[in-house]
């Protein structure tokens, strides 16, 4: 039977109000976003500053083996052309936007660059010859080569300059080739003024290279002229000797590899500026190449860790957990150990110091968390570790270092290794406890700094098999403890045997050990499902040996 039990009235509508809800005053948006990535960034700041560094020295080792080059760069003014006839008339063509384009590819042309090739020898130049090729470039143009020729039919393309010219040509244009493409010819802006520009690695070819293109236009222009005026109907010997002039002087410049030492007025361009030797190399820029690589290794290390925290499933704080369980973080403890013990005795103690505090945290939490049944003093607390590297079993026992200096005595049963072992008895072990029928006065404890302490699991591998801790004898034990003291009992892990499901249903507090930087989300949520199953009292979590 169904009964409707009335609600308030503002509760009655099918809509409901909303007056009553609480509101999200989180800032959202760019704003946290950035929040966000600086919180990350700061936490994470050691890894990004590697990132950063390891960038630096990758680009300045880069910027170290890159070869030197330096750059020269001469300029000359286009000038409307001049022509004159026999009667001394001169004739002139206007100049445009259009005209000096024309005149950029004139300087670029391959006659006219092939004169200067030719007259500076550039291909004896070591720096022009071709380079040999890398195994892996070798490797994939031979492969190219020998499916282009396996289904075309048709010889590869070296083969085909092998068969025209001989090894001498073929070297004469590859250094041609690589001549071409460090000559550079630009317009200074909507000017008519031309820059030519050559590089090279020895600091005393670009300038000479670059005088001599000048010098080659304008041995060109002015050839051009003398060629006209020869043709003509009404030639006169004296232009036809001020040309030849002119021819012979930017022949002996560009030869030269400098600039015209007598006039040249009809070569219909004025020399603005010689390319003199540069003082530094022009490339490559160290500063820029070692800035991009740290810009590089910091983008690099960024996208890593955002990459990493995006698919990482690692326990590193208690927001990791909040999506994925309902415990609260009871303790999160600092390490102590490891690498950490390399430190100075200040931070040392200091870290020391923060270990115990978050101890006494643990303890004083337990004791909130714990209520105490009826005419019992005395609580059992059991830590259950997800692993075995979780530290639950240090753990244990400096918890119950810390219940032991308060006053409180203490009983524990512990998984860790036997390092001094316990002489005699057959109730060695809560193992050994739950498969004899011993008297349990027979157990002997082991002494350690007023802690009575005895091993969870036996010596003896076969009686961990068939031990069963649900055992009545286990809960007497158990209570016999109880009324000496506070029990501590360090639970086998999780990921090992069920073994500890077995002892947690006789407990009153359970709290789950997970270390930090190793224990998955998942393990903790098997873990906590498995606890609760058992009927444990499941108060929490710690993060135990967490890095700062």
């Amino acid at each position: 039977m169904t009964f409707d039990r009335p609600g308030p009235v503002e509760r009655a509508s099918r809509i409901w109000p909303l007056d009553n809800v609480q509101k999200d005053n989180r800032v959202d948006g760019p704003v946290m976003f950035l929040k966000l990535v600086f919180a990350i960034a700061w936490q994470y700041k050691i890894r990004l500053l590697a990132c950063m560094f390891s960038g630096i020295v990758v680009a300045a080792l880069y910027a170290q083996s890159l070869p030197r080059t330096y750059d020269a760069t001469a300029t000359m003014l286009l000038e409307p052309r001049q022509f004159a006839n026999a009667t001394t008339s001169v004739l002139q063509q206007g100049l445009d936007l259009n005209s000096a384009e024309s005149e950029l590819q004139i300087i670029l042309s391959e006659r006219l660059l092939s004169g200067v090739f030719e007259s500076l020898k550039l291909y004896e130049s070591p720096e022009l010859a071709p380079k040999p090729e890398g195994v892996l470039k070798s490797a994939i143009l031979g492969a190219i080569n020998l499916v282009r020729a396996t289904f075309s039919g048709q010889p590869n393309e070296s083969d085909a300059s092998t068969l025209t010219q001989s090894p001498e040509e073929n070297l004469k244009r590859i250094a041609f080739a690589n001549f071409v493409e460090r000559v550079s010819a630009r317009r200074v802006g909507q000017s008519y003024v031309v820059a030519v520009g050559y590089w090279s690695t020895d600091p005393t070819q670009p300038a000479r290279v670059a005088n001599a293109i000048i010098s080659g236009y304008i041995l060109q222009s002015v050839t051009s002229k003398e060629q006209i005026a020869s043709a003509g109907t009404e030639t006169l010997q004296g232009r036809l000797d001020v040309l030849t002039a002119q021819i012979e002087t930017a022949t002996q410049a560009m030869k030269e590899g400098t600039l015209p030492k007598a006039a040249t007025p009809d070569a219909d361009a004025k020399i603005t500026g010689a390319a003199l030797p540069p003082l530094a190399p022009s490339s490559p820029r160290t500063s820029l190449i070692v800035a991009f690589g740290g810009i590089l290794g910091l983008f690099v290390g960024m996208a890593a860790l955002a990459m990493s925290m995006a698919f990482d499933r690692k326990v590193r704080g208690p927001k990791d957990l909040e999506l994925e369980t309902s415990l609260p973080c009871m303790a999160q403890i600092p390490e102590v150990g490891g690498r950490l013990q390399l430190a100075t005795r200040v931070g040392a103690g200091q870290r020391m110091q923060r270990h115990s505090v978050a101890i006494r945290d643990l303890r004083t939490l337990i004791d909130i968390s714990h209520t105490h049944k009826k005419g019992e003093k005395n609580a059992v607390i059991a830590l259950a570790g997800c692993s075995r590297d979780a530290g639950g079993s240090a753990l244990t026992l400096n918890l119950a270092d810390m219940l032991k200096r308060s006053g409180r005595p203490v009983t524990v049963f512990w998984c860790g290794e036997q390092t001094r072992g316990v002489a005699g008895g057959p109730l060695a072990s809560l193992a050994d406890a739950a498969i004899s029928n011993a008297d349990i006065a027979d157990m002997v404890f082991e002494q350690r700094d007023g802690i009575a302490i005895l091993p969870v699991l036996s010596r003896d591998e076969v009686t961990n098999v068939y031990s069963n801790f649900r055992h009545p004898r286990i809960r007497e034990i158990i209570e016999a403890a109880r009324q000496k003291g506070d029990v501590i009992i360090d639970l086998p892990a999780l990921d090992s045997s069920l073994d500890a499901l077995s002892l947690a249903s006789q407990v009153d507090v359970v709290v789950i050990v997970t270390r930090w930087g190793r224990t998955t989300r998942e393990a903790v949520r098997n873990a906590e499902l498995q606890l609760r199953r058992a009927g444990a009292n499941l108060v929490g979590y710690i993060i135990n040996r967490q890095r700062s």
